[in-house]
């Protein structure tokens, strides 16, 4: 890839797709690319200097990448495959592979630190980067992280890549068209194996089938880690294992004598097989997040770190953009946004949120994510987000699908065991904000609503 002067991505506002954009113009390569449409993301690449275009029109495309000897192009599988930019650029004899191939190369000769499951994947990705960055520490003098390619903006870094001195890199091991197959790690830690993209994997054995093909692809001697309890065939004979867990003390990693602070946030002791962390704080709130970190805990263990510096990390870890994103926290009025968009996510973010403010009353705001995911888990979606008060149903975000006959909010909606339950139209649902009584507001969900976010948070501070 080093031969190529250019690098065209197609559906480069993909949180995969930017970060390896960012990456390549680090690199010094000429970077540009399409994406259907414009958000925040990327208005942020354009201000960096990558050009992007909203129309699917070769016309757009800047002639400096039109030359199949100077160009690599890049897409998301995300894309259809009838794409008239993608159709024109494999006609035409240019280099064209998915994320995942490029992802792959890029780590080639890296000391491969991934994290792998259908959730919880991008906090512990993000807090192993940030804890790397700070606290990396071992006999071979890797002192001072690495890279990352991370799933979400990491508050603390403000990007979805780190770029960093020394070997190590963090990688978010997506398990979205088998993408994490691509990746051979040094050690690996798998969060869940829940059943999810049925589209691609059309049931939940051959979703696990291939995770237990990533953790074969772990390198001789590597370690891997994962979550107590959870079902993974494990194969691998020449790699050390290791669980985790949040407080199960028959895993080699939990954590002990975890008390919640007046604020939400969580002081707490790290078990690790040699010794024990002792007051540790994390910078952001919920017992999900206290399980995230002490998996993270568990990868620096493996490469090495210094036990004061990662302290001071856990303490100072400020979050993922729209993970568990707290944009108000009063007495009075919470407002707190997370990407939750499976039925498991969400009943750990209820829960944790119950346990930090119990007693209070709970409004969340869902909007679901593609059809093919609210036809086969809406008795699950149901099941969790009846553990609310009070319930709003936006229509269901397609992303990359056409609507299927009979799907829609509705199904959820009729499922949910609550009373204060409703359907409402995004156009309307400020309006109908702007009337209710709040005490803590959640928004959840992975398509657009993050758009509303700003407003909500403007619209409630008025309201205090």
């Amino acid at each position: 890839m080093t031969d190529f002067k250019n690098v065209y991505f197609i559906g480069i506002g993909g949180i995969g797709m930017s970060s390896l954009a960012r990456y390549f113009r680090e690199q010094g390569k000429k970077v540009a690319g399409y994406d259907r449409t414009e958000t925040a993301l990327t208005r942020s690449l354009e201000r960096e200097g990558i050009p992007v275009h909203y129309e699917e029109d070769m016309q757009k495309v800047d002639a400096a990448f039109l030359n199949p000897s100077d160009t690599l192009v890049v897409f998301t599988p995300a894309v259809p495959a009838g794409h008239s930019e993608l159709v024109y650029f494999r006609e035409h004899g240019f280099e064209v592979l998915k994320r995942s191939q490029i992802l792959g190369a890029v780590t080639e000769g890296k000391y491969v630190m991934a994290v792998a499951g259908t959730h919880g994947k991008t906090t512990t990705t993000t807090m192993t980067a940030w804890f790397n960055a700070l606290a990396a520490d071992d006999k071979n003098g890797e002192v001072g992280g690495g890279y990352a390619f991370l799933g979400g903006i990491s508050k603390n870094f403000d990007s979805n890549l780190v770029l960093g001195r020394g070997r190590r890199v963090a990688v978010e091991a997506d398990e979205f068209d088998r993408s994490f197959l691509r990746l051979y790690p040094d050690v690996a830690l798998v969060t869940s194996v829940d059943a999810d993209h049925l589209d691609i994997y059309k049931n939940h054995e051959s979703l696990k089938e291939s995770f237990s093909q990533f953790v074969s692809q772990i390198k001789k001697g590597g370690v891997l880690v994962y979550r107590k309890g959870i079902d993974l065939r494990i194969e691998n004979k020449e790699i050390k294992i290791y669980t985790y867990s949040l407080d199960d003390v028959a895993s080699d990693f939990h954590a002990v004598n975890l008390v919640c602070d007046e604020t939400g946030s969580y002081h707490f002791d790290i078990v690790c097989p040699d010794r024990v962390i002792e007051g540790c704080k994390l910078g952001i709130p919920g017992h999900i997040n206290v399980e995230n970190c002490v998996g993270a805990v568990s990868l620096l263990w493996v490469a090495g770190f210094d036990e004061e510096k990662l302290k001071e990390a856990i303490a100072s870890f400020s979050g993922v953009k729209r993970r568990f994103d707290f944009y108000i926290n009063t007495p009075s009025l919470v407002y707190m946004d997370d990407y939750a968009h499976h039925p498991r996510e969400l009943r750990a973010a209820i829960e944790s949120v119950r346990e930090m403010f119990p007693g209070r009353k709970v409004t969340a705001v869902f909007q679901p994510h593609l059809y093919t995911r609210t036809r086969d888990f809406a008795d699950g979606f149901a099941e969790s987000l009846s553990l609310v008060d009070e319930l709003l149903l936006i229509p269901i975000y397609p992303a990359r699908e056409e609507p299927i006959e009979g799907v829609s909010s509705r199904m959820i909606l009729d499922k949910v065991a609550i009373p204060n339950k409703r359907l409402v139209p995004k156009t309307e649902l400020m309006g109908v904000l702007e009337k209710m009584d709040l005490d803590i507001l959640i928004t959840f969900g992975a398509g657009d609503i993050d758009a509303f976010c700003e407003p909500i948070y403007n619209l409630l501070k008025q309201k205090r």
